[in-house]
């Protein structure tokens, strides 16, 4: 007797089958993984630096917006990263 996970599985591989990925798509999406975690490491000790000089000055409000624009663009650079592997998935990159 199956588990319902099991189950869950069966009707999911139906639905949607796993393609498999060339050794191109591969490759391509470990250069998008490479590239997206330097942009997102650059964007991150730029603005923390400055996160810190504001804390330093005293401006916490400051401190708060920036604080703010860093999960901001930490978002948005992972669903860019995202978007750019799943056209790949799909063949379209």
């Amino acid at each position: 007797m199956k588990s319902a996970y099991e189950l869950a599985m069966e009707r999911l591989q139906k639905e949607s089958p796993v393609r498999a990925l060339s050794a191109e798509q591969k490759t391509a999406l470990a250069e998008v993984d490479t590239l997206f975690r330097a942009k997102l490491a650059e964007r991150e000790l730029f603005l923390k630096e400055k996160i810190a000089k504001a804390h330093a000055a005293g401006q916490i409000g400051e401190a708060l917006e920036l604080e703010k624009e860093l999960q901001y663009e930490s978002r948005r650079i992972q669903e860019e990263c995202e978007s750019k592997k799943n056209r790949i998935r799909e063949g379209r990159a």
